[in-house]
């Protein structure tokens, strides 16, 4: 009997309401004043990548960029742990939620996500495309993916590095996940799977978020890892928003793989983040971690007490302004965002084909406190193609499709440092919201075509001497710092930083196989 034939009906494809109740029957979660559901995950605030695996089988093996990032583990160990599942979901109830990923129809996958927690299951149901009632029936899954929290692994007998584990098994086209409660597992899983399926079909799959303007004919994508503003500047509410995460682009023009947003809420503040604020405060959204005060359960935003990580999980269509389809056209502008916890990053940069190339295969970053368990404060990373933990193939056939997609739509191609300028933290500041927005507005009312421009002598970036709303020297990044020559130390060695890591990349892809 297959796995999931043990699921009982009465769980299968709840609504919001139905798993309202079971959450909070089964005190998994709580109600705040705000009629959103609260839950915490445990020891996992964030994802675990040292936990992550594939599953090393004929079908896959000969295409999957190994390399340390990318973990192999041998059939029998997967097999052994889906047993063991298989009498943990017979013994306990669990939950399974039918649903789409990838808005084009052309590319759709049916997944199934089988969760031991029903708030698992809203998740699900939130952040997936959600199938009507013709269509869930007969539901046949392309993809499976196993979610038991309270499911550990062991070590010794099961290869893993400790109770916790992501096996992706593409041959099998399932995933499992164990020992972990961090819902945002389930997404990234699915994410995994499409940029290995995709490349086959001629789809770039893309972590980015994507908006247009009120007509659907200039689309923006915005690349770039959690904390960098992905979410916060692709809702706009003077665009329309087509994701906040994760898209394709195929001949058609892009498209999200998603039909729900996972925004950051540490600090979310009304004024500058309007549409995403109303959305953490509706029925239906999921609050991760978010603490609350237990009498008048008003949710802090402000506290960091359990994670940095704070999330909210809820369907796109409580955005205002979200294109319900998840389909756009080819996009104008492409925007690689980089919180630079350096300070030394220009605040926009335009990239000729070989910078794009370059800054695209680096994927820069500062790791924002709590996105990753063991992060307790800022700190460089580069994260291959903005997407190195979802990579499955060599990181240049992904930087290949772009350039070419680039090339044949004459797409515009930026560079944003939305992280600190003056200095490293606690010596520069945050670069602030509202200015990263008018260099984005610029960008795309074509503010910046003709603009003159200074080439930064340690980069070669091209910075433009002028943005509408943005000080002078703000834009001049050597400039802003108290001390010239340190701002001239730190460049070098952040440039250093990157050549390595670019070297990096190519004797692990030449060696993948």
């Amino acid at each position: 009997m297959a796995i999931t034939d043990k699921v009982a009906l009465e769980r299968r494809n709840l609504s919001a309401a139905a798993l309202y109740e079971h959450a909070v029957r089964r005190e998994e979660a709580a109600i705040v004043s705000t009629g959103a559901l609260t839950a915490e995950t445990g020891k996992h605030t964030g994802r675990s990548p040292k936990d992550k695996f594939f599953v090393k089988e004929p079908t896959s093996q000969d295409a999957i960029w190994w390399h340390p990032g990318n973990q192999a583990i041998g059939s029998d160990r997967f097999d052994a742990l889906l047993r063991r599942m298989q009498e943990f979901i017979d013994a306990h109830e669990v939950y399974t939620q039918d649903v789409f990923a990838c808005a084009d129809p052309r590319y759709r996958l049916r997944v199934r996500v089988i969760s031991e927690l029903a708030w698992h299951s809203l998740f699900a149901r939130n952040l997936f495309i959600r199938p009507n009632a013709d269509e869930l029936m007969g539901f046949e899954p392309d993809f499976t993916v196993i979610s038991l929290p309270s499911f550990k692994a062991d070590p010794a007998r099961d290869g893993t590095h400790s109770e916790t584990f992501i096996l992706v098994n593409l041959g099998r086209r399932m995933v499992l996940i164990g020992g972990t409660g961090y819902a945002g597992e389930i997404k990234k899983s699915i994410f995994t799977a499409l940029n290995y399926l995709l490349p086959a079909q001629n789809v770039f799959p893309m972590h980015c978020s994507a908006n247009t303007d009120v007509d659907g004919s200039d689309v923006a994508l915005f690349f770039g890892l959690s904390g960098t503003g992905k979410t916060t500047l692709s809702a706009d509410p003077s665009r329309r928003l087509i994701g906040d995460d994760e898209h394709g682009w195929a001949d058609r023009g892009v498209f999200n793989f998603e039909g729900g947003c996972y925004a950051k809420t540490i600090r979310i503040r009304k004024d500058s983040e309007p549409e995403i604020y109303a959305a953490t405060e509706s029925f239906g959204t999921i609050l991760e971690n978010v603490v609350f005060d237990p009498r008048t359960r008003v949710p802090d935003y402000d506290s960091d007490e359990m994670t940095e990580n704070t999330r909210a999980a809820y369907p796109v269509d409580l955005i205002p302004n979200a294109i319900l389809s998840g389909m756009g056209s080819h996009p104008h502008n492409v925007m690689f965002l980089s919180a630079d916890a350096y300070g030394v990053l220009p605040p926009v940069a335009r990239l000729d084909e070989d910078q794009i190339r370059h800054y695209f295969l680096a994927g820069y970053t500062a790791k924002v406190a709590g996105t990753e368990r063991g992060v307790t404060e800022p700190e460089p990373i580069f994260s291959t193609c903005f997407a190195a933990p979802f990579l499955v193939l060599p990181p240049e056939r992904y930087a290949d499709m772009l350039i070419e997609r680039v090339k044949r739509h004459h797409v515009d191609v930026w560079m944003l440092n939305t992280g600190w300028v003056g200095g490293p933290p606690g010596v520069g500041e945050r670069m602030s919201i509202a200015h990263t927005r008018s260099i984005v507005r610029a960008v795309l009312n074509g503010d910046l075509r003709g603009v003159n421009t200074h080439v930064d002598p340690i980069f070669g970036l091209h910075i433009p001497n002028r943005v509408p709303g943005v000080p002078r020297e703000v834009l001049d990044t050597r400039d802003s710092w108290a001390d010239p020559d340190e701002y001239d130390r730190q460049a070098a060695k952040l440039r250093a930083m990157f050549e390595e890591n670019i070297n990096n990349i190519g004797k692990s892809a030449s060696s993948s196989g």
